[in-house]
């Protein structure tokens, strides 16, 4: 059933004006109150209700401001895509608001219906969740978005990602070449396509090697915690890992921790590998081998597809993926040298 201003207002006992003034951003200027505002934004958002006139407006008045949404800003990770969006985005001259969604699928749907409020020309997110529906909605109905670092499969939404797969894969058969059987995959989270595709690979390079059945995942977050507690029991298993592959350089900032809490060295008594590149990891000791991503290339490119198709009032569908790279250092070494 069609959801109607009627409808919202029946759910929440404003007036259809009232609901229409909020939908619209103009309750500051009539005055209604913050708490109204974020009854009416949760229940449009609740009914997957898009307003039209919204829709109208953004299609016609072009505001310059452009809405970006990443999982944590928290995380150095997105915190750097986060700049390379903001700055790029200046450059074609927009504004941009920044919303953190802190990895929850409910908040990053309410977050976007609260930017659509905002009139903003479009919208680059970094996704959380497993259902594309309400972004394809807002793509088709009102703003045109482009993903960036992760995507939906079988979604025609538009998005500028890292190889995550090859990434994973070759990060472990740098370990395996290095004649490590027992391999410790730290992992973020799990419904995450980057964490999947990462994982998918490690997976790959064990069943080469009919190794599959040594296959350890454990973990469910990119934080410096999530990294350090994995790392602890890890270390406390009977079969201790010879080698761990974090899927994140927080995860691996835990890791390293939690083995040099054990008395252990890096990679003497156990070798690690990260994904992402920063370069603070070339000043720990030993530096850290790692998978590193194209953050520049990937904003930029987000930035440039979200631009053209506001210019150009047209549907972006390109899908784009870029190629990691290894970076070598010292923090990976042959099992036999133990």
């Amino acid at each position: 059933m069609k959801t109607t201003l009627e409808t919202i207002a029946r759910n929440t006992g404003f007036s259809k004006s009232t609901i229409s003034r909020v939908l619209n951003n103009k309750a500051y200027a009539s005055r209604i109150s913050k708490e109204t505002v974020d009854i009416i934004l949760n229940e449009a958002e609740r009914c997957g209700y898009t307003p039209n006139l919204i829709a109208k407006n953004l299609r016609i008045n072009k505001s310059q401001t452009i809405g970006l949404l990443v999982p944590s800003l928290a995380n150095p990770y997105f915190a750097e895509i986060a700049s390379v969006i903001v700055l790029e985005s200046r450059k074609y001259g927009y504004t941009t608001i920044v919303a953190d969604t802190m990895e929850n699928e409910n908040m990053q749907n309410a977050s976007i219906t609260n930017i659509l409020t905002r009139q903003v020309d479009g919208i680059i997110i970094v996704p959380c969740g497993s259902n594309p529906a309400y972004l394809e909605q807002t793509n088709k109905q009102c703003v045109p978005i482009i993903l960036v670092d992760r995507y939906y499969e079988n979604s025609p939404l538009p998005y500028v990602v890292t190889n995550n797969f090859h990434g994973g894969y070759m990060a472990t058969s740098l370990l395996v070449r290095n004649g490590h059987k027992d391999i410790a995959c730290i992992q973020g989270p799990p419904a995450a396509m980057t964490n999947r595709k990462r994982i998918a690979g490690y997976m790959s390079v064990l069943k080469e090697n009919h190794l599959e059945d040594r296959a350890i995942i454990t973990g469910n977050e990119f934080s410096i915690q999530n990294g350090y507690l994995e790392t602890k029991l890890l270390l406390n298993n009977e079969r201790r890992p010879t080698a761990i592959f974090a899927l994140s350089n927080n995860i691996g900032l835990g890791a390293i921790k939690a083995i040099r809490e054990a008395r252990l060295r890096i990679p003497e008594d156990i070798s690690l590998i990260s994904f992402d590149n920063y370069l603070y990891l070339d000043f720990l000791e030993p530096p850290v081998t790692r998978i590193g991503q194209m953050v520049d290339e990937m904003g930029k490119m987000a930035v440039k597809l979200l631009n053209e198709s506001i210019a150009n009032h047209r549907e972006i569908k390109s899908q784009i993926e870029l190629s990691p790279e290894m970076i070598m250092r010292d923090s990976v070494a042959p099992l036999i040298s133990r």
